[in-house]
């Protein structure tokens, strides 16, 4: 006799506790009636989406979770569902997740060990569970055990199930998309499920949420492990989707049922799912349904247009020309190309006036200075103005175009170039940015209207900001091959000065990078979220003071 295990590998928007109810109760309808299930499991915190932050503060959310979970539990019939939601419990609130059956809540799991690193702050939120009791059930003559996320990073609470006759773990998760995470999380389960061996060997079922939350993106990529320590090829990542598989207890082995694998795992597939998947979540949670960028003729705009067109469906993203009297015709060219290969709007609107305009009404003040990044600058801030009114005026989100390296050494202009309300690049360092662009060209699919989806000659050109005469990216930072191997070890790694430098690189670059980094870090305050991709991304997981003598 086997169990049939339905993984609900779906997206559970934040707050929206109605719906993800209203969800979760349709879904487990389905689970039985249509694939057969006998138990379904919903992801991490499922009911309130993940993470709710301080929306966990409010009484009310809480109280109306609760009910939810209850009003849920009550049509809980022919099934067993496992739901992830807050537990109010006096002063205190608990990561739970919850065993429905026959119209009730059978019992209740409540997570051990609440990470507090990286983009986690759940020790703000919640107790750690002070029994630590393991949850163990029965299913159809199956022993089924519960641990959440961050409890499978630590021995004791699988052993704790696996002592109490657990043959098969559920373990619910919202672990967000980390290149790079795929290998070391198998890893990590293949070595619990190694660890109980003695007793017979514990079968996991690791299913993961998906879909973007501001900065986190979720990407699926669910697991199933035998007992014999055998770690089944991860379900396809970014998609939401049933996932469907037959345990037999005599072997502890699955047999998947419903389950799609990824064509493609590579780095710069999953990075460019991600950052599609973020900006698409981004919007539709927040009421947009279009997006415009300014297109300048350079690789950053032009990948920010790619991934939106992907997001949004080309009718959806307006692009904007804002030429200067630098601006190379070059750039108008490729542009031009790239809206008509993916068949974007293309509007044209010079900077020139209203640039004229600032520096007529600072002349007398400015009256025998030399031009510097103050003027520069001028032009950036008139490209701001300029396409949040259109955003203003026509509705639609603006999409900010810079990369992680420009936010890193402040390479880009406060309220011009960072104008925005997303930011799709920001956690890619520009060598990532060239790679993707490549991908997308080679790997990614074709245009639709024929032509590169990233027109070569872009990719190709060496980079400017094009705010004087033939200026070049590099006239005033490193080769971005060195300053990216800088920054991933100042920034991703948080090596220091003296260690970088002993690992081979120039004493006065590393010194000047590192500077910039601290000088910028109140530009970096005020930027637009953007998908988190790498492994410290700014913002949300990489916090620094503005005010810092260190």
């Amino acid at each position: 006799m086997t169990l049939r295990v339905a993984l609900a590998q779906f997206d559970f928007p934040v707050g929206d506790v109605a719906g993800n109810a209203a969800r979760i109760a349709a879904l487990a309808a389905e689970a039985r009636d249509a694939f057969g299930a006998q138990v379904v499991l919903f992801p991490e915190l499922a009911l309130c989406g993940y993470p709710p932050e301080d929306l966990l503060l409010r009484p009310a959310f809480l109280a109306d979770c609760e009910a939810a979970l209850q009003d849920i539990a009550r049509g809980i019939h022919g099934i067993v569902a496992v739901v992830g939601w807050p537990q109010a419990a006096g002063a205190v609130v608990y990561n739970a997740a919850s065993v429905l059956r026959d119209g009730g809540v059978e019992r209740t799991y409540r997570k051990r060990e609440l990470p507090n690193y990286a983009v986690f702050d759940e020790r703000r939120y919640f107790d750690a569970d002070p029994d630590g009791e393991a949850c163990v059930f029965d299913v159809g003559g199956v022993r089924v055990g519960l641990v959440i996320c961050e409890d499978l990073w630590f021995p004791e609470p699988l052993a704790d199930a696996c002592d109490a006759g657990a043959q098969l773990v559920l373990v619910p998760n919202a672990s967000p998309f980390e290149r790079d995470k795929h290998a070391q999380r198998d890893a990590l389960i293949a070595q619990r499920v190694a660890e109980t061996a003695p007793a017979g060997g514990v079968a996991l079922a690791y299913l993961n949420v998906v879909g973007g939350q501001d900065a986190l993106v979720f990407d699926g990529a669910s697991v199933l492990a035998d007992g014999d320590g055998i770690v089944h090829p991860a379900a396809a990542a970014f998609l939401d989707e049933w996932l469907v598989a037959d345990f037999d207890p005599a072997t502890r082995r699955f047999s998947p049922v419903r389950w799609t694998v990824d064509g493609d795992e590579s780095r710069d597939a999953l990075a460019w799912r991600a950052v599609v998947r973020g900006t698409r979540d981004y919007c539709r949670k927040n009421g947009f349904r279009k997006a415009w960028l300014g297109l300048s003729g350079g690789i950053d705009s032009a990948l920010v247009l790619a991934i939106a067109v992907d997001a949004l469906g080309a009718d959806n993203v307006t692009a904007v020309r804002m030429p200067s009297r630098y601006t190379a015709d070059l750039s108008n060219d490729l542009a031009a190309a790239q809206c008509a290969s993916l068949g974007v709007r293309l509007l044209t609107v010079p900077i020139e006036k209203p640039f004229q305009g600032f520096l007529d009404a600072l002349a007398p003040e400015f009256e025998g200075l030399d031009a510097d990044t103050t003027e520069e600058n001028l032009q950036s801030r008139s490209r701001g103005a300029l396409m949040m009114a259109l955003s203003n005026k026509f509705g639609g989100l603006l999409l900010t175009t810079g990369n992680k390296s420009e936010y890193a050494v402040g390479y880009a202009t406060i309220y011009g170039d960072m104008c925005g309300g997303y930011a799709p690049l920001k956690d890619l360092y520009k060598t990532e940015v060239f790679a993707l662009a490549r991908w997308r060209n080679t790997v990614g699919g074709s245009a639709p209207h024929g032509g590169e989806v990233i027109p070569s000659a872009v990719i190709d050109r060496p980079p400017s900001a094009e705010l004087r005469e033939n200026q070049r990216d590099q006239d005033s930072l490193p080769p971005y091959d060195v300053l990216d191997a800088i920054l991933l070890r100042h920034v991703d790694q948080e090596q220091s000065a003296a260690e970088i430098i002993a690992a081979g690189f120039d004493a006065a670059t590393v010194e000047r990078v590192v500077k910039l980094v601290r000088t910028s870090e109140w530009k970096r305050h005020q930027a637009a979220p953007g998908p988190k991709v790498g492994r410290r991304a700014f913002g949300r997981e990489r916090r620094y003071p503005i005010s810092n003598g260190y």
